[in-house]
């Protein structure tokens, strides 16, 4: 869809939908923690810190999703779980300063627990934005013709986090390591490797290009990446505070059997979260390679500051991703700063995600149907 007539879809739908109509719209007061999936615990451990501790918004959304690094929600988050081809586990996560659009971020954290609260030095102790490093070893045209990945970094972030404190351990469990050996003995199924040799739906590597020739005689688009509830990249979460300021982050240890040093879209601003002071904060999930090209989070943001209500904006950033990948899977979550919240999704048949409020009391598993 281009740019011009989603502008108007837009205010097609803002004008003439009936919000009352709206099944992925609720209403609520501030404060509101909000995180994508059933994570409850995440999204309790949030709001204590925030409205009984009487932490900031940042403790709080650190608290929430360390709790899913400690538990390795659906082993999608933390250390333990989503080995990479080597075998590895590595780490993203991201904080976003709704106020002073200050992010830390880090990338392919390797041996580093903690990423969320890693990202959080990032923010607090640094000028930069994304910390990464050595796995970037591939060359980025290379990137993009011969893998289903879009972003391969690495190693050092973990040399911030060690000199900030953090502590090193190894990241794999005997799950992961399981889960690896199993996937080997499936000759790597799936993978994530396109246009190389030998051919990656029936081998594991090492690969090298196709022959142009061989490229042009591939006719298989591979577009299956088992995206699910247990292989899905991130909890995602939004954080808002009486006094409506607002932050939002990310934590993952990313898709299953990745190729080493990928990144998806849980770390990227704007991409796997965004908040702004006075608009709102969204956060997304699923198939990162594919949502990061669309900054859906920044979009749906971007759009409620014009005035586009939370449960509108994000099923017509969904549809959009859907129009140019008919088989990613993916969920996005947005709040506006009066506390109004909305979720739509793709690919699956329901998502569920967690939220809190006053008006709810209790940490509450709101769920959408999904597009199709």
């Amino acid at each position: 869809m281009s740019a011009p007539s989603f502008s108007l879809l837009i205010f097609a739908i803002f004008v003439f939908y009936p919000l009352s109509c709206s099944s992925q719209t609720q209403t609520g007061l501030l404060p509101v923690v909000i995180n994508t999936w059933p994570f409850t615990n995440a999204t309790a451990a949030a709001w204590n810190t925030l409205v009984n501790k009487k932490g900031s918004i940042y403790d709080a959304l650190v608290d929430g999703c360390s709790v899913c690094e400690i538990e390795r929600c659906d082993g999608s988050v933390g250390p333990g779980g989503s080995p990479d081809e080597n075998g590895e586990t590595t780490l993203d996560a991201m904080v976003m300063n709704g106020q002073t659009f200050d992010v830390g971020a880090v990338g392919c954290l390797r041996r580093i627990p903690t990423a969320i609260a890693v990202a959080r030095a990032v923010m607090d102790y640094t000028e930069q934005t994304l910390l990464v490093g050595e796995l970037a070893i591939a060359v980025a045209r290379a990137v993009m013709d011969y893998t289903e990945q879009t972003l391969l970094v690495g190693e050092l972030a973990t040399q911030f986090a060690v000199e900030m404190g953090f502590k090193e351990m190894n990241l794999s469990s005997d799950s992961s390591i399981t889960m690896w050996k199993d996937w080997k003995t499936r000759n790597c199924q799936p993978n994530y490797r396109t246009n190389v040799t030998p051919d990656p739906t029936k081998n594991c590597g090492p690969y090298k290009p196709m022959s142009v020739l061989e490229s042009l005689q591939q006719t298989e688009n591979r577009g299956n990446k088992n995206i699910g509830p247990r292989n899905h990249d991130t909890i995602g979460m939004v954080v808002i505070d009486e006094h409506g300021n607002i932050t939002a982050g990310t934590t993952t240890n990313g898709l299953n059997h990745k190729i080493p040093g990928r990144v998806g879209d849980s770390p990227i601003m704007g991409a796997g979260a965004y908040a702004m002071n006075g608009v709102g904060g969204a956060v997304a999930t699923g198939d990162g390679d594919v949502m990061m090209r669309f900054l859906p989070s920044f979009l749906a943001v971007s759009q409620m500051a014009a005035g586009v209500p939370p449960g509108i904006i994000t099923k017509l950033t969904i549809q959009n991703i859907a129009k140019y990948y008919p088989k990613f899977s993916g969920a996005l979550i947005a709040v506006d700063n009066k506390g109004t919240y909305g979720a739509a999704c793709y690919g699956f048949p329901v998502f569920h995600y967690s939220v809190i409020n006053p008006v709810l009391k209790t940490v509450t598993i709101k769920s959408v149907e999904c597009l199709v």
